[in-house]
């Protein structure tokens, strides 16, 4: 077990005090990690404020160069990448390199919209006063920017807002999930060595209770982007104040099936899109409801579909499911299925937990106000639900303080439009499941799920300001 050091200022920084960072399956010790205090967060945010004044004055071909570098040796150390987080998050090898993959694309894209960062002319005489006079608008960087990121996707979802961070010109501090802070530390050492300037990225880690508050109310931090829980995303926008704030938020996704040339296929994906990575997921499918002919026969496929699952240790490469995060995340899931239960619903396969593991579940005929249906799930968890009428599925699925995205299966042109227009979503995926998500697509949600968007070209407009000129001729 090594002691890691946090990274501010461009050096590797040893902490006063430390905790012991544990694998979620094997319950092994892995690292001993830092501990911040404020008076690493004060010198972290210092830095990024020298750092920004760097970052500000590089041109858009040194930003993307840095950014191409980072994609490309994350390319060549993909598997220790993907071993690290089969190591702090259970993730199975197999998933663990697919999220490799797509860190690789959005560091590229985010090297590529660091080139397209652009103004546009303004037609002031179309106004009486403007003759004579030219105008224009340029973007221009935020300054520092605090990014707090989660455990599920702590490579890709660390991508998603340093790549348009750095692609704009600003400065951050990261504050990384307690439970996935070696993908943070890696992350760093990569943008050390592709020449990022010194202090323009400080990675702290340790208490989001201690770094999240000092971050969050600092005047040198000019955004906050937030990937987490509403809870901790209401109190971050209660106490930022002026500043600019994202919020990517929970979600209880849902999907329609309407109709189908082939049923197998949808069930297939319903049932991947319910337990990859153990439905540890924001946009991972909860809620399902299916036109009340097909039912039977789309419940049958889905059971037979999760019976085929392999679970086990994250490192082998056959497991498709393993631990969740904590083992007090399981237990939580199986109070929720205990209720269900209770309430009447079946529980069609699984309901079992053995330690932090719980087994695939799929719960047919839950009540829409059970706690498995209307609250985030983020386990292995999905309800099944038949519908009779079109506007009854277009009403379930709103019925939810959430509003992420949501997937529509149906051979109807008519009814697609529909759904697009009637679904309170950030997201509607037509003839596929609400986890659909390529790194270059907008990605945000409506109501509880938070407020702005990702994707590397939003993002990084989210992330600069708009400045504009006028010459009097």
């Amino acid at each position: 077990m090594t002691t890691k050091q946090m990274y501010i200022g461009g050096q590797w920084v040893e902490g006063k005090r430390h905790y012991e960072l544990r694998s979620p399956y094997s319950g092994v010790s892995i690292a001993r990690i830092p501990l911040a205090d404020e008076d690493d967060v004060e010198a972290a945010l210092s830095s990024a404020a020298q750092a920004a004044r760097t970052m500000r004055g590089l041109t858009s071909l040194q930003r993307s160069t840095i950014l191409e570098k980072v994609s490309q040796l994350f390319q060549e150390r993909l598997e220790d990448c993907a071993r690290i987080l089969a190591d702090e998050a259970a993730k199975p090898l197999k998933a663990a390199r697919a999220e490799i993959a797509r860190t690789i694309e959005t560091y590229k894209f985010a090297a590529e919209e660091a080139k397209r960062i652009h103004g546009e002319t303004v037609p002031l005489d179309a106004a009486k006063s403007g003759a004579g006079r030219f105008g224009y608008t340029k973007r221009e960087p935020l300054g520092v920017i605090a990014a707090i990121t989660p455990f599920n996707f702590p490579f890709n979802l660390t991508a998603h807002k340093l790549g348009p961070a750095f692609a704009a010109g600003n400065a951050v501090v990261l504050k990384p999930a307690s439970q996935t802070p070696l993908s943070a530390m890696m992350t760093a050492k990569l943008f050390e060595e592709a020449g990022l300037p010194a202090g323009a990225l400080n990675v702290v880690t340790g208490s989001g209770g201690v770094i999240g508050d000092l971050l969050v109310k600092d005047s040198r931090v000019k955004m906050i982007t937030f990937t987490g829980s509403a809870e901790v995303g209401l109190g971050i926008k209660e106490k930022a104040g002026l500043k600019r704030v994202t919020l990517e938020l929970g979600s209880n996704s849902a999907v329609i099936v309407d109709s189908a040339e082939e049923l197998a296929p949808v069930a297939a994906r319903c049932v991947e899109g319910s337990f990859n990575f153990a439905g540890q997921v924001c946009i991972s499918v909860q809620r399902v409801y299916v036109q009340r002919q097909l039912f039977d026969e789309f419940l049958r496929l889905m059971k037979e579909k999760a019976a085929a699952l392999v679970s086990g240790d994250p490192h082998s490469e056959e497991t498709d499911i393993s631990a969740l995060i904590h083992e007090r995340e399981a237990e939580r899931i199986e109070r929720w299925v205990t209720e269900a239960a209770q309430a009447g619903a079946e529980i069609a396969c699984g309901g079992k937990r053995e330690g932090g593991f719980f087994h695939p579940t799929i719960i047919a005929g839950g009540d829409p106000k059970l706690t498995v249906s209307c609250s985030e799930a983020f386990g292995p968890i999905v309800n099944v639900n038949a519908y009779d009428t079109w506007d009854e599925a277009i009403e379930l699925v709103n019925d939810s303080d959430y509003g992420l995205q949501a997937g529509v299966y149906t051979t109807s042109i008519k009814k697609a439009f529909d759904a697009i227009e009637r679904l309170e979503v950030g997201g509607v995926i037509i003839n596929d499941i609400p986890s659909f998500r390529v790194d270059q697509m907008p990605y945000g949600g409506v109501k509880n799920s938070g407020i702005g968007k990702e994707g590397i070209k939003y993002s990084t407009e989210e992330m600069s300001e708009i400045k504009f000129v006028s010459f009097q001729l």
